[in-house]
């Protein structure tokens, strides 16, 4: 038996630091919500007991570091499960980007091997389970819009942005998300305003929403990496609404509301990045 689930991307309208935890996490607050950005992960039946990770992207992993292999894994050893899986990704999301692409993949896995295997967990068992794997991998499997508080495992569901376009530039770099934080210092940075972000989305007022954009990972990587910082610059100058970077980067993405503006901020793009993308809102 063979089955197809498709793992969208999300973007951060909002990410904020509280402190570091105890436990050696950071407590966030972020706003995240899915765009038509997706890979695609093809799950079938094996008779032999294991998990193969199939995939044409050399940057995604065929073993325990898979994410999706992971979540396959979790499943087994928490319900029991003697039976294998081929886990087909095809890689439309840029890896290691700030989207989420890998987190994603495991969500899919995850709810897509409940429907395979007939295991009938609700989508918060399976949130649940997610959180054992990575930070963004319960918001996935959700989808939508939503604030994410705890290390990202405490989701809570929010309306929907209106409808826009969303421009994404990857430059070709890697960014360590464990340097960024590293380089943070929580004391002494600039809070975005979480409850205006909110208020923003319960209202649906696109201007609000563009204005109250804020990553404070953002001047971290910045500084960091310029190459990030060049693409802002431009993405800026060239008439997007509002311009920020998705997660610890080095995506950027800009929201544009009319499509006449669109094609000139994306050609505009392609002559400084590779990888650039213009897609629609999911967030329902």
């Amino acid at each position: 038996m063979r089955l197809s689930v498709k793992a969208p991307a999300k973007i951060n309208l909002s990410l904020d630091v509280l402190h570091k935890r105890p436990d050696g996490y950071h407590e966030v607050e972020m706003i995240m919500t899915t765009i038509d950005l997706a890979d695609r992960i093809e799950l079938t039946d094996l008779s032999e007991d294991t998990i193969k990770i199939l995939s044409h992207n050399r940057f995604v992993p065929d073993d325990g570091r898979n994410l999706a292999y992971q979540a396959a894994q979790l499943l087994k050893d928490r319900l029991n499960i003697r039976k294998g899986v081929a886990i087909s990704i095809d890689k439309v999301i840029p890896v290691a980007a700030g989207l989420a692409g890998g987190s994603s993949d495991a969500a899919a896995t995850l709810k897509g091997l409940n429907q395979l295997w007939d295991l009938g967990l609700s989508l918060d068992e399976l949130a649940d389970l997610g959180a054992e794997i990575g930070s963004d991998v319960s918001f996935c499997v959700y989808g939508g819009t939503a604030l994410a508080t705890g290390r990202g495992e405490k989701i809570e569901h929010l309306p929907a942005p209106p409808n826009c376009w969303v421009i994404l530039a990857k430059p070709t770099i890697g960014v360590s998300t464990a340097d960024v934080y590293k380089n943070l210092n929580v004391q002494n940075i600039k809070h975005p305003d979480t409850a205006a972000m909110i208020s923003a989305l319960n209202r649906g007022s696109y201007s609000d929403i563009c204005s109250n954009l804020g990553n404070v990972l953002e001047s971290v990587t910045l500084d960091l990496y310029p190459e990030v910082a060049q693409i802002k610059d431009q993405m800026e100058r060239f008439g997007a609404d509002a311009v920020l970077m998705s997660g610890s980067g080095p995506t950027v993405y800009g929201l544009v509301q009319y499509e006449s503006r669109l094609h000139r901020i994306y050609n505009g793009l392609r002559g400084f990045c590779d990888q650039v993308f213009a897609v629609r809102m999911l967030g329902e």
